[in-house]
């Protein structure tokens, strides 16, 4: 409750009329003062007018008034600054440590105002704020748009220099890792990238000759290795574990414990098992992508025929060890439509990253331009902001759209989105 209130007392959402002290002094507003999220009073430097006198100080806020003395506030110094004290429930007064009474104020608000914030925090609808996304301008949805894609593309590349800092700075294997990532489109991320930690890349380029033993090693270590004796009249399988027995000891390996490969309602060419083996290819005869994604300088054809690869040998045929052979056109690895969500979630990222580090402005424009011409990605979550009357026409907008849902909508971060701050700030005054 505190946190909406001081969301309230920030962005000036309370009632202006009848304002007034517990003792009947007219307050005035000049300025709320700056947030503080740190120890200390709420907010900083405010400057309110109390019966035509001007004051400048800080502003403490709770929801009892009781509160104060229970945190402690009337013996501590730091807040012997605050001139004002805002509370929903008046049942006590307040003073400084010497014995000051402070100033206080019960804040009111429009009763619609916290009807509203009900429904979109606790509420059971799905986008609660459908109706204010409707009613967005074109310059409002396309500034929302910038700030939230920008917002998700900061945070991929804040994890890519996360890696770099743990692989001393070598783009290849953040690169490698981030890639691993994405192919495990959104199911299977964190598997994916928890097996490619375990396998680094020196060590998969000792074996780049030979396709049968990164497959070995990369299955072994996602442990699907583990039962010889499961797939007996597979003689690839059996090959994979002989393989990987010797590899694992000549190296000291240990498996990523708790893995869980998910593959419920997927079609067969996106099983865990093939997209390993996807994997395995592009780490045959060495991992050079990040420098071929460098190469490629933003060319979407060209970045789109890095990826265009086929598999080989046994999965050239197969979606799973224990299937059938199927037909020969399972040899293709990936998609288009899938080729462009690495585009999206791999080389964007990668090239915003980049060009942020090395003061390379052109790599960043490269990142937002391959978004721009990218069409939208088609999910739950676009066609759920789609069906609010959101124009949707290339990745980036969708980029940004997820963001909404997965940062904002789901923690049910309502204040700090833009669609829930304008609901709110139209209930205020209704």
């Amino acid at each position: 409750m505190e946190k909406l209130m001081q969301y309230v007392w920030e962005h000036r959402l309370w009632n202006p009329a009848g304002m007034a002290t517990n003792d009947g002094k007219k307050i005035r507003v000049i300025d709320p003062g700056l947030r503080n999220d740190d120890a200390g009073p709420d907010f900083f430097n405010a400057k309110i007018e109390i019966d035509g006198y001007l004051w400048a100080g800080n502003v403490e806020i709770h929801y009892r008034a009781s509160d104060w003395k229970r945190h402690g506030h009337d013996k501590d110094t730091a807040y012997d600054s605050v001139i004002l004290h805002v509370v929903d429930k008046d049942d006590a007064p307040v003073f400084r440590s010497n014995g000051e009474r402070i100033p206080q104020m019960v804040m009111q608000c429009s009763p619609h105002f916290t009807e509203r914030y009900a429904a979109l925090v606790d509420g059971k609808t799905e986008l609660p704020c459908k109706k204010v996304i409707a009613e967005f301008s074109p310059l409002e949805s396309a500034e929302w748009i910038e700030a939230m894609a920008f917002e998700r593309l900061q945070a991929k590349s804040e994890r890519i220099s996360q890696l770099l800092t743990l692989y001393n700075g070598n783009w290849e294997a953040a690169c490698y890792v981030t890639f691993a990532r994405t192919i495990g489109f959104g199911t299977n991320n964190d598997a994916f990238e928890r097996l490619a930690k375990s396998l680094p890349l020196q060590l998969l380029h000792k074996h780049s000759d030979s396709l049968t033993q990164i497959e070995a090693l990369f299955f072994g270590q996602a442990g699907m290795l583990d039962s010889p004796q499961k797939y007996a009249d597979n003689r690839y399988y059996q090959q994979l574990c002989r393989e990987y027995s010797f590899l694992k000891n000549k190296f000291s390996l240990r498996q990523p414990e708790g893995l869980i490969w998910k593959s419920f309602r997927m079609r067969p060419q996106n099983f865990p098992s093939r997209r390993i083996a996807m994997l395995a290819r592009y780490v045959e005869g060495g991992f050079r992508l990040m420098a071929n994604l460098l190469d490629a300088n933003g060319d979407i054809d060209k970045l789109r025929s890095l990826f265009a690869v086929s598999l080989t040998g046994y999965w050239a045929n197969h979606y799973t060890f224990a299937g059938e052979a199927v037909a020969p056109d399972a040899s293709q690895a990936i998609s288009r439509s899938s080729i462009d969500v690495i585009l999206i979630n791999t080389v964007v990222p990668l090239y915003y990253a980049y060009g942020t580090a090395t003061d390379d402005y052109s790599r960043v424009e490269s990142a937002i331009a391959i978004l721009e011409q990218l069409k939208p990605e088609n999910n739950r979550i676009t066609a759920l902001f789609l069906n609010a009357g959101m124009k949707i026409d290339n990745a980036l907008a969708s980029q940004a759209v997820i963001q909404v849902r997965n940062e904002y909508c789901n923690p049910r971060k309502c204040l700090f989105c833009r669609a829930g701050h304008k609901l709110l700030s139209v209930a205020a005054y209704e």
